[in-house]
């Protein structure tokens, strides 16, 4: 038997997936792990514990569970969050926590000083993006700014699947889709490293080598074998994005497919034919040469439905507190009673850019119960994606077909009202464990064990989302738009 191993490290759970050369899950395993928040918009995660431990962790768990021999496993896939800033010394030993994706405010100022130094025509020009809370390159600033001791003792800036690699191969690399988040560094024309925008930000040869996912990073070393419990020699890919394996895992390859990821966060990834570069969203290569995305992603989403439970639910027992507040939820009509949710816990990401952003329950009164408040809650963040499809749309990019996945799909009360608040119908595949089975099919394709298509015979439909037409949703968008625009002012003075 042939078997390949997945293993993703999210926001806030490790997931792996060992697989055998039909796609069948043999064994699963995951681990939860918690952001740091050292600073108020910061966030941050310790590299040594939540990403290589956290792997190592899940990995030996695989092997127990199957009994597999490592031997057997011919290759070995990961993913995780990104992207995100974490300088390593010459060993590869961390020199501080790893500074997280968008959710992250704490380059602002860097982003604004290198935006007016180069300008957003020229920055989107070159590198397919605004900078953003998104962008790896003003962090970078920042921690020359900022911290000029680790900065001074910095080999490489590595992101958080670049460290795992790096540990499992001893080789420095990255993939072309997460490196494009490194803006200003990366040129999207080239696809190259480039410094001539801004050359004080970080010599090149300190950033990884670019690869392709499907590309052969290196092998696993006999230390990281003593670690993990792999065969020394075992292949390992150059890996991706949590999002992008999420992608793949439900078969979004062809322009036109878009997912839309339910975890801690709404991300979405819309296969596209050409570049398609605007400030409101992101844009990267895809996995493959000569392939394009367009990207989207909200700052807090099952983040908030979290928040909600652990604050406004305390008395119910966490393994069925969300079924608990979903069914609490069902009771309230659309449109919640008349209640409104801004759903910008941690300011937002895409298409407003605005780490000033807050959160807000509108609308409020003496009648109103938990179960409203939670479904404005879930409706807010449905709201929030219909901003993100109605900007891809202006751009003439609308799907051909959204295949949704994640933890979040399970939430029948979500998935129903994002498709008819977007109006979007949304298919569910059999399997949604989500990036690790999408690393685990990458691990087979970069050995030439599957085909890029065997992905629909891996992953089959299961059952599709119908939207369906609601006048109460029509005209609560507008005013969640409207509410927005009318306090932004608002949320930026407070503190």
């Amino acid at each position: 038997m042939a078997y390949t191993l997945g293993i993703d490290v999210g926001t806030f759970e490790t997931k792996g997936v060992l697989v055998d050369a039909t796609g069948a899950i043999v064994a699963q395993a995951g681990r939860g792990q918690k952001i740091l928040v050292p600073e108020p918009g910061w966030a941050e995660h310790c590299p040594e514990e939540d990403w290589w431990g956290d792997f190592v962790f899940v990995c030996k768990t695989l092997l127990s569970e199957s009994r597999v021999d490592p031997k057997q496993i011919k290759a070995v896939a990961c993913s995780a969050i990104g992207p995100c800033m974490l300088p390593v010394d010459a060993d590869g030993n961390p020199l501080m926590n790893g500074v997280l994706y968008g959710v992250d405010g704490r380059a602002e100022a860097q982003v604004r000083e290198l935006t007016d130094r180069i300008g957003e025509r020229t920055i989107i020009a070159r590198c397919g993006n605004a900078l953003t809370s998104q962008s790896v390159g003003p962090k970078v600033l920042w921690l020359k700014r900022h911290r000029p001791e680790i900065y001074a003792q910095t080999t490489h800036i590595l992101t958080s699947t670049s460290f795992l690699v790096q540990r499992l191969t001893g080789e420095v690399v990255i993939d072309h889709y997460t490196a494009a988040n490194f803006s200003p560094l990366y040129d999207v024309a080239t696809q190259t490293w480039v410094d001539d925008l801004a050359d004080d930000i970080l010599p090149l040869d300190r950033l990884p080598r670019l690869m392709w996912s499907n590309e052969i990073a290196g092998h696993i070393t006999e230390k990281a074998a003593t670690q993990t419990g792999l065969a020394e020699g075992t292949p390992v890919t150059a890996g991706t994005i949590d999002a992008a394996a999420e992608a793949f895992s439900v078969g979004v390859d062809r322009p036109g497919d878009m997912m839309m990821m339910y975890g801690s966060t709404i991300f979405i990834i819309l296969r596209v034919q050409s570049q398609v570069s605007d400030p409101r969203i992101w844009y990267a290569p895809w996995l493959f040469e000569g392939e394009h995305a367009s990207m989207a992603g909200l700052a807090t989403s099952g983040t908030l439905t979290h928040w909600f439970r652990d604050q406004m639910a305390r008395e119910l027992p966490v393994e069925n507190a969300f079924s608990a507040l979903a069914e609490e939820a069902a009771s309230s009509p659309h449109g919640a009673n008349g209640l409104l949710m801004l759903p910008y816990f941690s300011g937002e990401r895409t298409p407003i850019h605005d780490i000033h952003a807050k959160g807000a329950i509108f609308g409020l009164n003496l009648t109103h119960t938990r179960g409203d408040i939670y479904r404005a809650l879930i409706e807010g963040i449905a709201h929030a994606t219909l901003h993100v499809t109605d900007t891809f749309a202006e751009l003439g990019q609308s799907p051909t077909r959204l295949l949704a996945v994640g933890g979040g799909t399970k939430n029948d009360l979500w998935l129903q009202a994002t498709s008819d608040i977007t109006g979007i119908d949304q298919i569910v595949c059999e399997k949604t464990t989500g990036a690790s089975y999408g690393d685990a099919f990458l691990a087979a394709l970069a050995v030439g064990l599957v085909k890029r298509e065997d992905i629909l015979t891996w992953n089959p439909v299961a059952e599709t989302i119908s939207a369906q037409s609601n006048a109460t949703y029509d005209k609560a968008h507008g005013l969640f738009r409207r509410l927005y625009a009318q306090t932004k002012d608002i949320a930026a003075e407070l503190t």
